[in-house]
């Protein structure tokens, strides 16, 4: 008996041994997906200035990284490598909202507590001013919290007057009002919270529309020429010069009771790459911090990215209260 129980014992071992043998995965294990990983030494910021708020980042043709934040000061400039070069604009920002860089290297921020939009210098020399400063409106002269801006070639300027209104407005290159168009709705070419505004080399407008759930796309004269539904909450987005669209965001939601806009708080943190057809050529996602106890790599209430000349992303956040930059890793 004592034999024959061995006997058995042997061959269940055996058989055993053997599925988990064919269990072993003979595939080889090679890394196809892009990724990123945050530095956590980036940037290295010098006693005495601080972060609030980050709504907005912008990357220059040198990978020089402006950050905006609602805090003092409020534009900030570091290099790729985290050194810090330079901040300016105490006494021209009230509210920081979007910033961006254009063909000229002029550096344009929307500021939400003034309702302007401004143009300056890379060294903060203020050259342009849109909109009544500390006066709302509706008009060819006023904004309601304006949220972003885009260039056309010849210099032309888009605003996104976002929060306070629902429209796109126009100026030519010295400030000279052209046009508006949209409204309050969820219908094709209406908007709520038009958050975010980019410009590709064949001068079609994307356009976050937050709290539809979708992006816009626009001829420069105002005519629908697309919809990207159900994809994406988009906050931020960032157009790159192959016309490729970056978007960032949270996966679709439903409005709930407690929101005061879609996705306050998101239930995620999406990064999204496109090209200008809308098809999806990359999806990122960071975990989702939570507030107050952000660990680096983790994102809440991601706002707004940029991407440099190697690829590598830099990214803003409300709750998070920083930006980071998460470096290419190439499969």
């Amino acid at each position: 008996m004592l034999r024959q129980a061995g006997m058995v014992a042997a061959v269940v071992l055996t058989v055993v041994a053997s599925h988990l043998a064919l269990a072993q995965p003979t595939w080889p294990k090679v890394n196809v997906a892009t990724s990123y990983v945050v530095d956590p030494d980036w940037p290295q910021r010098p006693e005495g200035v601080r972060w609030a708020e980050v709504p907005g980042v912008a990357v220059d043709d040198k990978d020089n990284v402006y950050v905006f934040t609602r805090s003092q000061p409020p534009v900030q400039v570091y290099a790729s490598s985290g050194k810090f070069l330079r901040s300016w604009g105490q006494d021209a920002i009230k509210s920081a909202h979007h910033i961006k860089i254009d063909p000229e290297g002029n550096v344009w921020t929307s500021d939400i507590g003034l309702h302007v939009v401004r143009k300056f210098t890379p060294d903060g020399k203020l050259l342009l001013t849109l909109g009544t400063p500390d006066v709302s409106g509706n008009d060819e002269k006023h904004f309601n919290m304006p949220t972003d801006m885009t260039f056309a070639r010849n210099g032309d300027i888009f605003v996104a007057d976002g929060y306070g209104n629902a429209r796109i407005v126009h100026f030519d290159k010295d400030g000279k009002f052209i046009k508006q168009w949209g409204e309050l709705g969820s219908k094709p070419g209406q908007f709520s919270i038009p958050h975010a505004i980019a410009i590709d080399s064949k001068e079609r407008l994307y356009v976050a529309d937050r709290n539809n759930v979708r992006i816009q796309v626009f001829s420069t004269d105002g005519k629908l020429l697309d919809v990207w539904n159900n994809l994406v909450v988009p906050w931020g987005l960032w157009m790159t010069k192959g016309d490729e669209l970056w978007v960032c965001g949270s996966s679709p939601m439903i409005w709930r009771a407690d929101d005061s806009s879609l996705g306050c708080p998101p239930k995620d943190q999406v990064l999204m790459r496109f090209n200008s057809a809308g098809r999806l050529l990359q999806l990122w996602t960071a975990p989702k911090g939570i507030d107050g106890l952000e660990r680096p790599g983790e994102l809440n209430w991601v706002h707004c990215l940029a991407v440099d000349s190697q690829g590598n992303l830099y990214a803003g956040d409300i709750k998070g209260r920083r930006a980071q930059k998460f470096k290419l890793v190439q499969p």
